[in-house]
């Protein structure tokens, strides 16, 4: 009896091998589904709060303004946005799908409070005009994403590096934000030109 049973039972190894290979099934389909969520949950909000500000370049007040020379083209605003909603949303799913990682916490309540600041800011640039204050929030969103991408590193590295071209993007807006309070003093009361209309009779 005691050889049938030893027959029947696993090689230690072999039934490590399986453990390991459910387990890992399990948290790809964890990450799945918190990707589900976060992707379009943050694409959605920065997408709302650039329609709610009028963002780009269809925004009378700020097609007046002077801009720096390094000023990318309209066009790329939207396609660079999107991307990085995508790339943060997936960087957030792996962090919320460490379940039992040390800081874990913290490093959501910092990537929340720096996309809390990234959807202030259209809003106070765009809509309120309060380009100097808009520069302050960028710069508190720098503070606050690298943070947060640092402690995603420890917790998950692919989630750290993948908030890195967030980074580098925050610090191109941090340049044009301060480029045009520069260049443009009187920018909270500028009042752009109605369009003129021809009647032809």
């Amino acid at each position: 009896m005691q050889r049938w049973t030893h027959r029947l039972r696993l090689p230690p190894n072999e039934g490590n091998k399986m453990r390991e290979l459910a387990s890992r099934g399990q948290l790809r389909a964890s990450l799945l589904r918190w990707s589900l969520v976060t992707v379009p949950l943050i694409l959605l909000l920065g997408i709302a709060s650039s329609l709610i500000a009028g963002a780009g370049e269809a925004n009378r007040w700020y097609a007046a303004l002077l801009k720096p020379a390094f000023t990318p083209p309209g066009w790329l605003f939207p396609i660079v946005w999107t991307t990085l909603y995508v790339v943060m949303g997936i960087a957030l799913a792996m962090i919320l799908n460490a379940r039992s990682a040390r800081g874990r916490g913290l490093a959501i309540t910092l990537f929340a409070v720096q996309l809390l600041l990234n959807l202030a800011w259209s809003p106070l640039f765009f809509a309120a005009h309060q380009v100097e204050t808009a520069l302050w929030v960028i710069a508190l969103m720098l503070v606050s994403a690298a943070t947060a991408a640092w402690l995603f590193h420890r917790i998950r590295r692919l989630a750290g590096w993948l908030m890195l071209p967030y980074l580098l993007w925050l610090c191109v807006a941090g340049a044009l934000n301060y480029e045009i309070d520069r260049l443009n003093p009187d920018a909270e009361t500028l009042v752009p030109a109605a369009r003129k209309t021809q009647i032809l009779l």
